[in-house]
């Protein structure tokens, strides 16, 4: 079964869909590695990967794009992206998702903020006008090759105009053609609980971000509420930060790190997960010395 019809199939089965947030390819490799059916590739973590920067509007479409390619080479479940307004109008939103469905993934996210934008959770998100958002996703529609590439509708009206206009929003982006819906950053459990009311013919999406407006049920609370599935977009990259933090931390107090050897891969076992046994026996077949 190709990627696209797996995470198709995986967004309609009962169980709830778990897709932890890659900020770059090494994680996104621990990710499926652990067992996940789903990578999402975080646009916050990418920024803060790649520019060290916020996740406010600075990466460009070719950057995302590159990055959106590794990922989805270096692991073999289904790679949903974060393609954030599409970088433009409904004309470059054709060549964003021309962009993304030759990288490899699965599904492209686009959603109705002004540009440049803003981290969902973060305050001082604006929105364009719900016409203009649907044009977006038609033209997103239209162009995929692979009518199974998913087309993620995301919402940031919830913030600024409530949850009913979110929800109207919601419902003309499923209208338009989006095969997945995302009301970001609902505020209470009984949010979550009408969006999912109101989205019973469409996929939902749950965005859990440690920290943030939105609540943090359990994966089978979620999948009870209706949630076809959820992102936890911010939670590897918080905790690969707080472990680097705490390696330096150790160095710079105790001058080794001994204290927190036992807290570290192994060298032997980092080069395994990495694949280096397979590229020296790729290198035996070719008489690679």
């Amino acid at each position: 079964m190709k990627k696209t019809a797996l995470l198709k199939k995986l967004l309609k089965d009962p169980e709830i869909l778990l897709a932890p947030g890659a900020f770059d390819v090494f994680s996104a490799k621990i990710i499926a590695h652990s067992g996940f059916k789903a990578v999402y590739m975080t646009g916050y973590g990418t920024s803060a990967s790649v520019l060290g920067k916020p996740d406010v509007g600075l990466l460009t479409m070719t950057e995302m794009v590159d990055r959106a390619r590794n990922i989805a080479e270096a692991v073999d479940v289904p790679v949903l992206a974060d393609g954030d307004t599409g970088y433009g109008n409904p004309l470059n939103v054709i060549r964003t998702v021309r962009e993304y469905e030759k990288a490899g993934v699965c599904a492209i996210q686009l959603e109705d903020q002004v540009f440049p934008k803003r981290c969902g959770h973060m305050l001082g998100r604006k929105v364009i006008p719900m016409e203009e958002m649907v044009s977006k996703i038609k033209a997103a529609v239209d162009t995929r090759v692979d009518d199974d590439f998913v087309i993620i509708a995301r919402t940031d009206a919830r913030t600024n105009h409530g949850l009913e206009e979110a929800l109207r929003r919601g419902r003309a982006y499923a209208d338009a053609g989006a095969d997945l819906i995302f009301i970001e950053s609902p505020e209470s459990v009984d949010e979550m609980k009408k969006i999912n009311e109101a989205f019973p013919d469409v996929p939902t999406l749950a965005n859990m971000l440690e920290g943030g407006r939105t609540p943090m049920p359990t994966a089978k609370e979620l999948e009870a509420m209706g949630y076809g599935i959820a992102i936890y977009c911010t939670g590897p990259l918080y905790a690969a930060a707080a472990a680097v933090k705490k390696y330096m931390e150790t160095l710079r107090t105790n001058g080794d790190t001994k204290a927190i050897w036992n807290d570290l891969i192994a060298f032997a076992d980092f080069n395994k997960f990495i694949g280096l046994d397979e590229y020296n026996e790729t290198g035996k077949k070719y008489d690679v010395k």
